[in-house]
Order: C-alpha cells, then structure tokens, then sequence
C-alpha cells in the first residue's frame, strides 16, 4: 500500500478503512517527572513536557497538537484544577462566574500554522473541550457534586447551560480557523468499577447538552471521542446512543478489556489500553502486552497507546525498548 500522511492514516484507521499502519501515538503528554529523568539519561535538555509535537518527532513518533481549551485561564494547557471545590451553591456561583470562561482568542489565532501542517499532512490537530461532569465536578468538587444532583439541579443546569455556551462559541471561532482531526471532552466520569453516575443522572445532566453539542462536530465531519478514565464498558452504551464516536485511555489497571468493548460495540473508536505498569519491567513483560493487544490492532478503530501517560519509573531505556516494539506491532 502507497505510504499515507499522519492525517490520512489516522482518519483511515477510525474509519475502519485500510491503512498502511497503526499510528504511533503516545496520546497523553508524559509526566513532567518523567521527562526530568530522562533529561539525565539522554532526552535533550531544553525539552519541557508540554513540547509535545516536539518530543514525539525526536522518538520518531507520529506527531500531533493537542489544543485543551481551559474554562479558567487563556490557556490552551490543562491547569483547571486549581479552582476544584469552590462553589458549594448557587451564590459562590454568581461570584465567581465573572472569573469563569476566558478568552482563548491568541490560542485559536495560533492554530493557524497548525492548521497548515495538517492540511499538509504532517500532523494531527487535536482539541479538547471540557465536559458536563468535569466542569461542575472541578467547581464544586466530588462529594458537593454528588449531593446537588439532589438537591441543586438548577444550579449544575446553570453551570452546563454556561458550559455549552462558552463550548459552542469556541467552536465557532476555532473552525474560523481550522477543521480539527478530531475532538476529545474531558469527563473522568468513570472510576475502576464503572460510572461514577446512574444512567438516569446521566440522561437528566449530561446527555442534553451533548445532543446541542454534538450536531455541531458532526456537520463537520469531526469525530468526538470522550476522555474518561476507569472502566468504561457500562458507559459505552450511553455514549453511543448519543452519538459520542470513541474512547480513551481504556486503563487496564481498570480491568478494561478492550476485546470485549469490540465485539459489543463494533463500531467504538478506541485509543489507548497499552497497560504502563509492564513498561518498567522488561521486554518479554512488554511484548506479552502487545500480543495482548494484537487481535484488537486488526479490527481497526484502534490506536494502541500508553493508557495513561508513560510513569517516571519507566527509564529511557525502556521506553526506547516500548517503542522498539511499538514499530514492530503497528507495521502494515
């Protein structure tokens, strides 16, 4: 098969079309302690972890840029969780709201050469919006959160409502200047035994603003994939229903089987699912994880990948020695 670009291969394998390989993703930038080792065991010493496009390129990764475009700073870095638990009602609300939503009008500008590059094929533009459960959950915290779906509904309606404003209008700008590959929403709704929430709950909170959303990425022909971490097998149905197209990291700790996700729902996008806790072991304990993962490879719709950012406890021996077999596994 003729050689494809980054944007052509990524695009053919989540449409379950031929493809000259897998990517080769590391999907989630590594840990800041995890570039400090290997900055004293060979990485480039001017390398700093949010370089990530440039850290791939230097592994002979396939390059991507991420743009998360947070609720509370005019970042496009995920720094939201400095706020977490300072709204308890609908008063602390209204007081902070005002801090709430910034613009991201230099970042957006920005995407311009990305833009390019894609167009060209030579990298992936990737942007993450943050979701319904994630954004009250980082206001308000975990154990307030699960208490106002109770008792202050109109309140988490209330911070949605704005959400999918301030969501909706970066749309808006960002497709002024570029068509994303493909979109992630930060959620973290599911923990090592399932959803944090009921269906129910998530039918009354979440899904709504997700059927306004999703519209607008589908028009474009832009696959939304949700960022959750945990188990994911009892979400899947849900999303899926709405019109959510893919998942990652599929943690294996979780007990995810990722297989299993496959023959239940064919058509799941699925990023991820490599288990991290084998990279500080050796090669024998890595490739047994890649021939884990090799049946779900030939699906399509698949994109192995570390399932939740590479550990400091990984040298930069092993991880040339993951990547040695990552090119080995995702080769036509």
């Amino acid at each position: 098969m003729k050689p494809m670009n980054h944007v052509e291969r990524f695009r053919a394998v989540m449409n379950f079309e031929p493809a000259d390989r897998l990517p080769r993703w590391e999907w989630a930038m590594w840990w800041d302690q995890t570039i400090s080792r290997w900055h004293g065991e060979g990485l480039p010493k001017n390398f700093r972890p949010s370089q990530v496009f440039d850290i791939a390129q230097w592994f002979g990764l396939d390059p991507y840029q991420q743009f998360w475009f947070s609720t509370t700073d005019p970042t496009i870095e995920a720094t939201q969780h400095h706020v977490e638990g300072i709204v308890a009602n609908m008063d602390d609300y209204c007081r902070i709201r005002p801090d709430l939503f910034p613009s991201h009008a230099s970042a957006i500008q920005g995407m311009s050469v990305w833009e390019a590059r894609q167009r060209r094929g030579e990298a992936v533009v990737w942007c993450t919006l943050e979701g319904f459960f994630w954004f009250p959950r980082t206001l308000m915290g975990f154990e307030k959160l699960m208490f106002a779906f109770i008792d202050q509904k109109e309140l988490l309606h209330a911070i949605n409502r704005d959400l999918l404003e301030f969501n909706l209008s970066l749309l808006d700008q960002i497709f002024r200047i570029c068509v994303p590959t493909f979109m992630t929403i930060a959620e973290d709704m599911s923990y090592n035994h399932g959803p944090m929430i009921a269906k129910r709950t998530f039918d009354e909170f979440v899904a709504p603003y997700y059927r306004i959303l999703l519209p607008r990425l589908q028009e474009r022909g832009i696959p939304l994939y949700m960022d959750t971490d945990g188990d994911v097998t009892l979400l899947a149905p849900w999303l899926e229903e709405l019109g959510v197209q893919g998942v990652l990291p599929l943690e294996r700790q979780a007990k995810v089987d990722g297989l299993r996700l496959r023959q239940q729902f064919p058509r799941l996008r699925m990023i991820g699912h490599f288990d991290k806790m084998t990279m500080n072991r050796d090669e024998d304990a890595m490739r047994a994880e890649f021939e884990r993962l090799a049946p779900l490879m030939k699906t399509g719709g698949f994109i192995p990948s570390v399932d939740h950012q590479t550990p400091p406890g990984v040298s930069l021996e092993q991880y040339r020695c993951y990547l040695r077999l990552l090119e080995e596994y995702t080769a036509g």
